[in-house]
């Protein structure tokens, strides 16, 4: 009996942030999250070699705030913000409301999870040898300073008849540690010979746990004091 969860859903609210941040009457809540979905999926798509890495959504009464952390942000600025002007006003009529982008570079692509997914699924499509692939991203993950980084390929690797799974580790990969902050990244690859999903685990160290011990040393000091003042 498979017992999977996804790594960063799995640390929401201790190591990792959400990605939609807003507050929606029950009446409201599931159309916003359908139109957030329907936001990334139009970034992404129209910006499919941008290396985004991820979408951020805020919402204020007024407008809808979109944070793109992307590797190459020059592609989407555009010369003079021209590009991000257009994509702006796609984005408004889309979904009928006032936008605002803010594009933040991401500096270090290989210590990205959904970056060195997307980079194997195009090389994989490119006909590269899936080997080389896995060991390529490996060296250049490990080189980029994670604590471990592990890839699973699944589908008719090197064109076989037979569809099988491969799996590559180098480092640690705690998953069930919640002070590990746990990058996961999924991509398909559509190649001549069928579709092959790339799964990209990377450990960027560990975090701050928000568990609570603050408070309670704060406690435990105050009841000392009044302890010593008695």
């Amino acid at each position: 009996m498979g017992q999977k969860v996804r790594p960063t859903g799995f640390r929401l609210g201790i190591v990792e942030e959400w990605r939609s941040r807003w507050y929606a009457t029950k009446a409201e809540f599931g159309d916003l999250l359908i139109e957030d979905s329907k936001i990334r999926a139009f970034i992404k798509k129209r910006y499919e070699f941008a290396a985004i890495h991820k979408v951020e959504i805020e919402r204020t009464r007024d407008q809808v705030i979109c944070h793109v952390h992307t590797a190459r942000p020059g592609i989407i600025i555009g010369r003079k913000g021209q590009e991000v002007d257009r994509l702006k006003t796609e984005l408004e009529d889309l979904t009928g409301r006032h936008m605002d982008l803010k594009i933040v570079e991401i500096g270090q692509p290989f210590r990205s999870a959904m970056l060195v997914a997307e980079d194997i699924a195009q090389q994989l499509v490119k006909r590269g040898s899936f080997r080389k692939v896995i060991k390529r991203s490996l060296d250049q993950s490990m080189e980029a300073g994670v604590d471990g980084v592990k890839i699973e390929l699944s589908g008719r690797l090197g064109g076989a008849e037979m569809s099988r799974t491969e799996k590559a580790s180098r480092g640690s990969i705690p998953l069930s540690t919640l002070r590990k902050r746990i990058d996961y990244g999924l991509a398909v690859a559509r190649t001549t010979m069928g579709t092959i999903g790339v799964k990209v685990w990377i450990d960027l160290g560990d975090e701050e746990v928000n568990d609570g011990s603050h408070a309670q040393a704060g406690q435990a000091s105050q009841r000392a004091k009044r302890a010593r003042k008695r």
